[in-house]
């Protein structure tokens, strides 16, 4: 599978989540007595949308990358694996209903707690990982100018 194909998939799988996780939270709010979601199904579904559209963004970018077809695969793929991750998360933590913030110490998940060595580990390489990848398509393109 190529980069522009990985970011279409992308595309797909992170719209379709939006539209069910917003079904969720319809029939979350639906059954509340005020009216109102959980709050990680209400972030699952917009950052899934967010990615979606976020996933097409680099779609634009992957022909401008300056490296070859792997090297391409891999910028565009390591952001596209921390969005699919971070949605998870948010679903996770909207099912288990066991944080309205999951950067809010001591770190839960589930009735467990998460090291904050790992919490925010994963935070920086997501930073790191997002960033970077997008950095180098970007560099491709701000070099064609």
């Amino acid at each position: 599978m190529d980069a522009a194909t990985l970011c279409l998939l992308a595309t797909g799988l992170f719209f379709l989540n939006g539209m069910l996780t917003g079904v969720w939270k319809y029939v979350a709010m639906a059954r509340s007595d005020t009216a109102t979601a959980p709050v990680y199904v209400d972030i699952a579904h917009r950052t899934s949308l967010m990615y979606a559209f976020s996933a097409l963004v680099l779609h634009a970018f992957v022909p401008y990358s300056p490296l070859g077809p792997v090297g391409t695969l891999w910028a565009a793929g390591i952001p596209l694996l921390f969005f699919a991750l971070a949605i998870g998360t948010y679903v996770l933590h909207g099912i288990l209903r066991d944080t309205d913030n999951q950067l809010r110490k001591p770190y839960v998940l589930g009735r467990g707690r998460v090291p904050g060595v790992l919490l925010h580990g994963f935070m920086w390489a997501l930073v790191l990982g997002e960033i970077g990848g997008f950095a180098i398509l970007f560099w491709g393109f701000l070099q064609g100018l």
